[in-house]
């Protein structure tokens, strides 16, 4: 087919498409789209809640899936080529125009879209021909029933450019799973609805947003609402959410979570990530690069005021750390490494986006849970933190939770102090002697802050300690590197044995306190 006849084609389609809406007159934001759409539905935030709690307390239906054996066959390069018609995109002639996306190997499930107009929603009806779907693809195969979506983006509005060259602001795609643009322009990191148990004992459970119901953003200024159901074998929720473009991208998400039995380590408001390799461990020739994540470490806020900064391992084993809290202000996944010489390639690590949950209303009691899993690549996703509150969740109990996410470059609330840029490992002992086996030496670089104004002459004070092992050659300098503020604190520390050591540092002096506090898990083994 040539490129006249796919245009005089998608022409026919657009013209086709206004005038055979089902069940009556179609929303009116959406109505200029060329999109079908089923009857009109009564709709309402309340009903999602409820319509949640009621599906909680029945058996479990998973959604519908397309014929399986063809859709095993849309592989990555398949799925590639499954571009949606950006003519067809839902509010394309307003602030944010939405398309979706097709079911693929990787996302097998329908998920199904709904236009809001006021209180009553009407089903967005798939069709193949919305996708650049050719006979000799392996799609074509599939009828439109059941629906082979699979998910949306959310676009730039159409001024900004072809809308199949700006990279969208925020996508929503497998199982619970959606991202954001951060403010370097890349994507990175992912959110997700819920987390059950991840890097338990047995597989983990991945529910999914099996409905989606959009209400279109009045102006750029003003948020787009998306509405979701959430289902699984363990689970049933209903979420709200309100999608801000800003320099980066804000959200406001509110989670209504009713279990349907009791969950091992029930998981919300959860980011996850891809720590591979960094300065601070690497394995000898693993790779060509020096450093491979899209994230460094874990940052908290803690109820009590506390800034922590956690580095991320890539440990011999899956290891899950606790962090108890009252009402934590805050925690995310942060890239801190901007340097590109960091990381050498092109994909561009260095502008990876950190994303920061901020609690909204009280939260009490819980603890941020941390999960590092190990991995052998870069394809993997293998950190996960999470909030996992102190309260009951089994079958029949009601578990709401609100908090904004924020993807931006940093944290939203940077603190004042100084902060940890480096983490460096080396073996224990003195130059030009034999180093002794089971010390490893440490050096943790801080920066700015109050590190800044230190006088003349004044060492700030290494305030340590460990879970077990013992510490010497303790001291801190300044980094000869000319860059005012810019300090760091060395120690050895000898381990028997291969238990892991949690290790704890700031600087301080007197009794001010310079820096955040650093934290970090040390496996004896995997540094051998």
């Amino acid at each position: 087919m040539t490129a006249l006849d796919r245009r005089t084609l998608l022409q026919v389609m657009l013209a086709a498409g206004a005038a055979r809406a089902v069940g009556g007159a179609l929303p009116a934001a959406a109505a200029a789209s060329g999109l079908e759409f089923g009857p009109a539905q009564p709709f309402s935030y309340d009903w999602l809640k409820e319509h949640a709690r009621a599906l909680a307390a029945q058996p479990y239906s998973p959604p519908p899936r397309p014929d399986p054996a063809i859709v095993e066959k849309i592989d990555y390069d398949a799925h590639g080529k499954l571009r949606f018609r950006k003519d067809f995109a839902l509010y394309r002639n307003g602030a944010y125009p939405i398309s979706f996306q097709h079911v693929g190997m990787y996302f097998p499930k329908t998920v199904r879209m709904h236009a809001v107009d006021g209180d009553t929603a009407r089903e967005v009806l798939y069709d193949p021909t919305l996708f650049t779907v050719t006979d000799d693809h392996v799609a074509a195969g599939l009828g439109h029933e059941p629906s082979a979506f699979a998910g949306f983006w959310v676009h730039e509005p159409r001024s900004a450019g072809d809308l199949d060259k700006v990279e969208p602001w925020a996508t929503f795609l497998g199982a619970s799973y959606f991202r954001g643009v951060g403010e370097l322009g890349q994507v990175g990191l992912s959110a997700r609805g819920i987390a059950l148990a991840p890097g338990g004992s047995g597989p983990e459970e991945f529910p999914d947003f099996t409905d989606y119901w959009f209400v279109p953003a009045a102006g750029a200024d003003d948020p787009v609402t998306v509405y979701a159901l959430l289902n699984g074998p363990s689970v049933a929720g209903a979420y709200r959410f309100l999608l801000r473009r800003t320099s980066g991208v804000v959200m406001d998400i509110e989670a209504n979570v009713h279990p349907r039995r009791t969950i091992e380590r029930l998981g919300l408001a959860p980011i996850t990530s891809m720590f591979w390799f960094s300065e601070t461990a690497k394995p000898t020739m693993i790779d060509w690069r020096p450093e491979v994540h899209d994230s460094d470490g874990l940052a908290l806020w803690t109820g009590a005021g506390e800034r922590i900064w956690r580095p991320l391992n890539n440990p011999p084993r899956i290891t899950i750390s606790s962090f108890l809290d009252d009402n934590p202000r805050g925690f995310g996944l942060s890239q801190r490494d901007r340097n590109f010489d960091h990381y050498l390639d092109g994909v561009r690590y260095h502008l990876r986006p950190s994303a920061w949950v901020e609690p909204i209303g009280d939260w009490g009691k819980g603890v941020v849970q941390l999960v590092e899993i190990p991995t052998d690549d870069e394809i993997h996703d293998n950190i996960c933190a999470m909030w996992i509150p102190d309260a009951p969740h089994g079958a029949g109990s009601h578990i709401q939770l609100a908090y904004r996410l924020h993807w931006l470059a940093d944290e939203p609330y940077p603190t004042e102090l100084g902060r940890c840029v480096a983490t460096r490992l080396g073996n224990g002992g003195q130059p030009g002697q034999p180093r002794p086996k089971g010390v490893r030496k440490f050096m943790v670089e801080f920066l700015g802050g109050p590190l800044k104004e230190l006088p003349m002459g004044v060492l700030p004070e290494a305030v340590l300690s460990a879970s077990h092992g013992e510490f010497s050659y303790i001291f801190t300098e300044a980094v000869p590197d000319d860059v005012p503020g810019h300090w760091r604190a060395q120690f050895d520390l000898t381990v028997e044995g291969d238990k892991p050591v949690e290790l704890r540092c700031f600087l301080r002096n007197g009794d001010q306190v310079l820096t955040e506090t650093w934290l970090y898990q040390y496996h004896p083994e995997s540094t051998v």
